[in-house]
Formats: structure tokens, C-alpha cells, sequence
């Protein structure tokens, strides 16, 4: 079943692209939308909550976003010092949002539930809780929270007619994102019944009621209260006839009402809200052909009112405070079979409530009302004008049916303060049991976006029609891609896009695929021999994942360090750490902060690390890294492949790297050969392998005080745990393997990953459990460990595994081109001895 909704959840997405360009044209605020459902966050958006052990509330529109501003200010009180993260699914409920919740620390869209997005996105949170308030259930979201260990709390939830009939339907789906709840909070008896009914178990389940009744959003004062019925220009009238959220079909009914009034009050008024605001010029068109005069609530903004018999409501947000304006209100969505709309932000004013009876939706807030005379339900036009004229024309009546309003939303706070401390003693329970804080899990890899595309395209066999159809699609979409590719190169070449060009002797360092081929290790071997043979290098890094945004910044020197690893990316931090006498610049355009170290540290050669692709910068020499242990990917351009683009354009490559030829299978390096020769009989072909140098404590490496750091032989026999965020973790391992080590656990995590205190945590007591007698991590991992688990002396050892590249066959032929290329550009120089 979670097969099947993940294919059809692709298929809409890929179906509806249209749509979304339409609406991202006509609507305002869309394209933040979908970028951010799409895991593009703005800068900064999630400074205050990735990886803080946050509290993530999620709701998805204005309704649920009403429910959940109670909660926040609750949860806010109970866990002063937790960041607290909102998500919303709509552009009304975002704009709501940001104007009344202000406990949030931040606020964004809720990623789309497709496979590994919902995932990577909550993967880059992980959050300490995660709560869907009313009905959220999103499978992708709650499988990942579930793999994650963390704990999800259903708050005020709410389970309609309609939801239990789709429900059944879908019952292993169900019953799995059932089972990833730890605690239900549910707004009624009613929706208490619904859930247990549909798996959950009934120790999980607490009534605590609706936490709309705490909202204090929609409070107006007096003052307040007359502002808005100056700025909606209703300020003469007989009393005011309010219906909120109105469907296609019911604003008919509401005009024939407001008619009957009119004939006994004339300067009675009529406000319309109606549910969709696409709807509104069909509204007003209906107002006019009525015979009534008509403005709209927007249209007030720019120009005096006339005294119109009816406004129309066209803004976001706004209807839980004018409520406070009518004398008697209809909640639309209830006279067709719709389910109706919550009839408590007008009870929070007090007002003289009428429905229709279709009210399936809120049975329970309905039938609370309705048996104390406080909301009167109609089952017909008919019924509606008349009880509509006799509210008008009896105002004692009208005067009791608020009080009793007043009195039932008072007796029903306290929704939010209960939410708030069922899930205190939840978490307190939770997180005292020592299997629920291992989040690090006990499984071997860590499911991430990034392990499982790897592996699903390079499926030898792909089985099954779903996969057949993602296989296709994706196939699609590589053909799309490759040509576009294509294209791009093509205006370079023509001269259609400008290339940039340098004074100093520029090198390219890239490979044609995805993941890891070891560029971060050669880039730093070829920048240590360059400045060996006296000539004044830099390294130009695109700065991934760094947190510095700028055109020019600055890691290195080549005397001492500028920046942290987080605001560097940790290749780049990498690079500067090990290269004395050798600047590295991070930028994306590399021809200025190449331009940047020719004038500010006399740059002579420049080294592009992962600059295959940037064709904006002409370079002297292009080398071509290819891994012989995952050769070309499968040979498919991304994204049904790893490549980066075709394998054709090897031919582009003056030299061709072939990296960790030691690891790699039988036949892999001829092939590897003939490929090249293919496509490039005059590349250099050149073979390396990573050797192992040495183990270093986590501190020591830190502190620069390793000195040779501990002998490679000395954890043969060991048990360990392999802990890595790197490109190819295969790698690593088969290097700790080859060591000797015995490996009880490998924690995979997605390549650039920033671990948390949490997370370290998490690891440590995991290995503890496990045995192990030391965790074992690269110098790509070790830059990007929080500094409290460095210093914090824990009893299980961590140690950086060091390793160099070294040239194996065709090196001296490699040597000696760089050489002749240098000299012939910028003059022979001395090499230096080394040490």
C-alpha cells in the first residue's frame, strides 16, 4: 500500500505542474510556496530550530492554524527554553500564521509527502516531538519520524463521518501511521470513539476538548469593534446580518433572508466571507443581480463607502475578528453536504448562531450548542429566513442565545493547558526510557533520500509495475536533462554564454558523477605537490553548505583560519585546515574570488575543487576523477542515473584520475581505460589509492596536537562502530574492514550531514550498548561534530581515521605534464625538499 500511494503521490505532482504555474502566476505568495514544500527554505528560516530539539506543530490551513495559536502560547509557558516550529500546508494559513502566532520561532510550508522529501526535510529538523494538530496524517512524514524515534502526539484531533468512510479504504496504511502516534488528544468523545475504532489503542487516547474555545486572537474590545465597522462603512444600520464561509449554492439562500429582513429593517446590512476568495466577483455578481448595491472589504481600503447594502469579506484572516460585528451569523458550508465549519470563533464573541444541518464534521461542537439553545439549525432556505427574521425581530431571544454562548465557551477552556501537559509527561516518559533516546537506531544503514536513490537506480533488476513506472518517468526526465546539458555546453562554445578567464594557471578538479570519488583528499594532495615545486597555489571552493553567504570569503590565508566549519562547508574547512601556505576561498563564482587571490595573495595557480561543471571560468588543465569502486554510476544521466552528464564528455578531461583502484572489483580498471580511450584517446590516465595513514583521537585532531597520531595496526581485531556523512560510506568501511577492524555497526548518514549534541549523544550510548570499543569516523565527519561531545570526555573513544592519496601508476607521467604545463606558463622553479 505505501508503494502504490508513493507512485500515485508522484503522478499528481508530475500531473499537476501545470496548475502550479498557473497559480503561481495568479496567486501571491505560490511560488514561496512550492519552493519551500519542495525543501528550499529561505535563508536563515531555520536557523533557530535544525537540529535545536525543537517542538514542531503542524497544521494546515487557517481553521487548524485557529486551533493552534492556543497551543503554542501553552506550549510556550511549559517549555520556555524549547524552539517551537509551525508548518502550514496553504498560503492562507501562512499569512495566518505570521499574524497570530508569535511563540513560534519559525515558520514555514509543510514538504510535500513524496518518498524521502518529507523525510530529507525532517531528517535536516529533527525535531524532539512532532504534533499534527486535528487530522494530519501524512505516511511518508510519520515512516520517517518512526525510523527517526521520534514522537508524535496527535493534539486536537478530530475525526469526521467522511474520514472514517476514506479510512477503511486505506487500511494498512492506516493502521502504520496509527502505529507511529504515541499519544492521541482528542477534541471529543465522539473523535475519541473514531480513533480507537480505526487502531488506536484506548490507553493512547485522552479527551482534553477543542482547543479553539482558548483562542484569544479574535478578542475585540469595544474601540476595536466599532474601528471595524467604520472601515467596512456599516456604521448605519438595523442590526447586522453576518454569513461566514459560504459555499457556491448557499449565498442565494443568505440574499432571499437578508430580503425578508430588509422589509422589516430596512438599514439592516449583510456581510458575506465567503470560503473561497477566488469566488468573490462570482459573489458580487450574484449581490448586484439581486438588486442590491455591493462593495468589498478591499475595495474600502482605497475609497470612502457609499453606504452600500452589502460588503464582501475578500481579505485572509480577518473573519474570526468581524464576526464580532454581527448581530446574528450563519455558518455556511452546513445547508449542502459539506460537513459545515467550526461555529466557535463567532461563539468566542457571543453571537446568535445559525447552522444548516449538514454539520457532520463538527457533530460534537454542534450538538454541545444546539442542546442548550445556543445555535439554531435550519434544514432549508425556507427555515433559514424565517428563523433569520425572527432573530431580528426578537431581541431578547437573540440576548439569550448569546449569553448561553458565552457560557458554553467559558466552561470548555482549557483544551490547550491539558494538550500542554499530556505532552510533558508524554516526552518525560519517552525520553527516560534508554530505548527511545538510541535515535541513532540499531539498523545498519540510515534510510536517507540520498542511499535510497543510489540504490534504487542502480537496481540490477527492477521488479514490479511501480517501479517500472518511476524507472520510466525518471527516464524521461534524464533525456530532458541531458539535453539541456547539452544546450548549456553548446553556448559556450559558440559563444552564446561568456566565459571568464584568469591570469593565473587555472586547474579543474571534477568528476561526471554524484557522490563521493574522493575530490576533497586529491585537491589537497595536488595543492600540497604544487606549492612543493614553488609555485603560489589557492583553492577555489564553492563553499556546499556553508553557512557564510557572500560573493568573497575567505577560509584560509595560508596562515591561519577565518572561519568555522559551519560557516565554511566542511570540505573547504577541511582543505584549510590541512594546507599551510595554501589560501582557500569559498564563492560560487569562482572567476572572482579566483580574481580576489590573484590580487590579495599573488595566486598563480588556482585550483577549482569540483569545478568540472563550471564552464563559466576557462581552465588550463581539466582532471577527471572517476571511482573505480562505483564506475560511471549505471550509466544513466540524472536523474534515472548518477551522472552529472554524459559519459561522451570525457573528452574534455587532460587528465583522467581513476581513485581507489585498490578497492576496486576485477575488470573495473581495464573497463575504466577503455572508456576513456573511447571518448579521449589523448587523456592521461593516472591510478590512485586512499591510504590509510594513521588514527587520531577526536580531540587531538581537533587540537591540531596528533603529531603521528595511532598506528594504522592497532585496531585489527577491535570492535568498532563506523559512524559517516560522506558520499561513498562503502568505502570507508571496506577501509576499516581491510584494516582489520571488526565493525559491530555502520551509521550511514546523508553525505554534508551536521550532527547534533543529540545525535552524538544518541551514537555514543549506542556504541556503549552494543560493546564497541571505539567509534570511528572520517576527517570530513570531524569538522562537523559538535565541540561539546569533543570536549566532554566520554568513556568510549573517538577516533578520526587520516588518509592520503597516492599515486600508483602513471604518476610520474601525471608529474611531469603539471610540470612542463606550469613552466611553460609561469617559468621553472625550485622544488622544495620534503620533510
Amino acid at each position: 500500500m505505501q508503494i502504490l500511494y508513493n507512485i500515485a503521490a508522484i503522478l499528481v505532482v508530475v500531473l499537476i505542474i501545470p496548475v502550479f504555474m498557473v497559480r503561481s502566476v495568479r496567486e501571491k505568495g505560490f511560488v514561496e510556496r512550492i519552493r519551500q514544500s519542495l525543501g528550499f527554505f529561505p535563508a536563515h528560516t531555520l536557523d533557530r530550530v535544525e537540529k535545536k530539539h525543537c517542538i514542531w506543530v503542524h497544521a494546515a490551513s487557517v481553521g487548524e492554524i485557529v486551533a493552534t495559536s492556543p497551543l503554542i502560547r501553552e506550549f510556550r509557558k511549559e517549555f520556555p527554553k524549547t524552539p517551537i516550529l509551525v508548518s502550514v500546508v496553504t498560503t492562507s494559513g501562512y499569512e495566518m500564521a505570521n499574524r497570530i502566532i508569535k511563540d513560534a520561532d519559525s515558520i514555514i510550508y509543510f514538504p510535500l509527502d513524496l518518498p524521502f522529501l518529507a523525510g530529507h526535510v525532517l531528517r535536516r529538523i529533527h525535531p524532539r516531538v512532532f504534533l499534527p494538530v486535528e487530522t494530519e496524517l501524512w505516511p511518508n512524514f510519520l515512516k520517517t519520524a518512526r525510523q527517526l524515534h521520534i514522537p508524535v502526539m496527535m493534539v486536537n484531533g478530530r475525526i469526521s463521518d467522511r474520514s472514517v468512510k476514506q479510512y477503511r479504504h486505506l487500511h494498512s496504511l492506516l493502521r502504520d501511521m496509527i502505529g507511529t502516534v504515541t499519544r492521541f488528544a482528542m477534541q471529543s468523545q465522539i473523535d475519541a470513539d473514531y480513533i480507537m475504532r480505526l487502531g488506536a489503542p484506548p490507553e493512547l487516547v485522552t479527551v482534553t476538548g477543542n482547543t479553539k474555545f482558548d483562542q484569544t486572537y479574535t478578542d475585540v474590545s469595544p474601540d476595536e469593534k466599532q474601528k471595524i465597522i467604520e472601515e467596512m462603512g456599516l456604521q448605519e444600520n438595523d442590526g447586522i446580518f453576518l454569513a461566514g464561509s459560504t459555499h457556491r449554492g448557499e449565498e442565494e439562500f443568505v440574499l432571499h433572508a437578508f430580503r425578508a429582513v430588509r422589509e422589516k429593517h430596512p438599514h439592516a446590512r449583510l456581510v458575506i466571507a465567503p470560503r473561497e476568495l477566488l469566488r468573490t466577483q462570482e459573489v458580487l455578481h450574484l449581490c448586484r443581480r439581486a438588486g442590491f448595491t455591493v462593495t468589498t472589504r478591499t475595495a474600502l481600503q482605497s475609497h470612502a463607502s457609499q453606504g452600500e447594502d452589502i460588503v464582501i469579506l475578500d481579505t485572509i484572516g480577518e473573519l474570526g475578528r468581524v464576526y464580532s460585528v454581527g448581530d446574528v451569523v450563519y455558518v455556511g458550508g452546513s445547508l449542502i453536504p459539506h460537513g459545515g465549519h467550526n461555529i466557535l470563533e463567532p461563539a468566542a464573541h457571543g453571537k446568535a448562531i445559525l447552522v444548516g444541518h449538514y454539520m457532520f464534521n463538527f457533530k460534537d461542537t454542534h450538538a454541545l450548542f444546539r442542546n442548550r439553545d445556543a445555535c439554531i439549525t435550519v434544514r432549508n432556505e425556507k427555515e433559514l429566513v424565517r428563523e433569520v427574521v425572527r432573530l431580528f425581530d426578537d431581541p431578547e431571544h437573540r440576548h439569550r442565545m448569546e449569553a448561553e454562548t458565552l457560557a458554553i465557551v467559558a466552561e470548555n477552556k482549557g483544551a490547550s493547558r491539558k494538550s500542554a501537559v499530556i505532552l510533558r509527561e508524554m516526552l518525560d516518559a519517552y525520553e527516560s526510557c534508554p530505548e527511545n533516546r538510541q535515535r541513532a537506531r540499531a539498523t545498519q544503514k540510515i534510510d536517507n533520500f540520498q542511499t535510497y536513490f543510489i540504490e534504487l537506480v542502480h537496481s540490477k533488476q527492477v521488479d514490479g509495475i511501480c517501479l517500472h513506472i518511476i524507472m520510466a518517468i525518471l527516464y524521461v526526465f534524464s533525456k530532458i536533462y541531458a539535453q539541456l546539458v547539452n544546450l548549456k555546453l553548446a553556448g559556450y562554445r559558440i559563444g552564446l554564454f561568456k566565459h571568464r578567464k584568469l591570469s593565473c594557471y587555472v586547474i579543474s578538479l571534477g568528476n561526471v558523477t554524484v557522490g563521493g570519488t574522493g575530490k576533497t583528499p586529491t585537491a589537497q594532495r595536488l595543492a600540497s605537490d604544487i606549492r612543493d615545486m614553488g609555485y603560489r597555489v589557492v583553492i577555489l571552493n564553492r563553499g556546499y553548505r556553508a553557512k557564510w553567504h557572500g560573493k568573497i570569503g575567505i577560509v584560509s590565508d595560508g596562515h591561519r583560519l577565518h572561519m568555522s566549519s559551519a560557516q565554511a562547508g566542511d570540505e573547504a574547512f577541511m582543505l584549510a585546515k590541512h594546507l599551510p601556505e595554501v589560501p582557500v576561498l569559498i564563492g560560487a563564482e569562482r572567476a572572482v574570488t579566483g580574481q580576489y587571490a590573484i590580487d590579495h595573495f599573488g595566486a598563480e595557480v588556482a585550483i577549482l575543487d569540483d569545478g568540472y561543471q563550471h564552464w563559466q571560468l576557462e581552465r588550463d588543465m581539466d582532471i577527471l576523477l572517476v571511482d573505480a569502486v562505483n564506475v560511471f554510476g549505471n550509466g544513466y544521466i540524472l536523474p534515472r542515473g548518477t551522472l552529472r552528464e554524459p559519459i561522451s564528455h570525457i573528452s574534455r578531461a587532460d587528465v583522467c584520475l581513476m581513485t581507489k583502484v585498490d578497492q576496486a572489483a576485477e575488470g573495473s580498471c581495464e573497463y575504466i581505460r577503455e572508456t576513456v580511450h573511447k571518448y579521449n584517446a589523448q587523456a592521461q590516465i593516472v591510478e590512485s589509492i586512499h591510504q590509510p595513514r594513521c588514527f587520531i583521537p577526536l580531540a587531538d585532531w581537533y587540537a591540531d596536537i596528533a603529531g603521528d597520531g595511532i598506528d594504522i595496526g592497532r585496531m585489527k581485531g577491535r570492535k568498532i562502530m563506523a559512524v559517516s556523512a560522506i558520499g561513498n560510506p562503502a568505502s570507508f568501511e571496506q577501509t576499516l574492514s581491510d584494516l582489520g577492524a571488526v565493525i559491530l555497526e555502520s551509521l550511514r548518514y546523508p553525505d554534508h550531514h551536521d550532527y547534533n549534541m543529540q545525535e552524538m549523544v544518541d551514537i555514543l550510548h549506542q556504541a556503549e550498548a552494543m560493546g564497541a570499543e571505539a567509534i570511528v569516523i572520517t576527517e570530513k565527519d570531524a569538522v562537523k561534530i559538535p565541540a561539546e561531545v569533543i570536549h566532554a570526555g566520554y568513556d568510549i573513544p573517538v577516533y578520526v581515521i587520516c588518509v592520503e592519496v597516492n599515486f600508483q601508476q602513471g604518476e610520474r607521467e601525471f608529474r611531469t605534464l603539471l610540470q612542463q604545463r606550469l613552466a611553460e606558463r609561469l617559468g621553472p622553479r625550485s622544488c622544495r625538499q620534503k620533510e
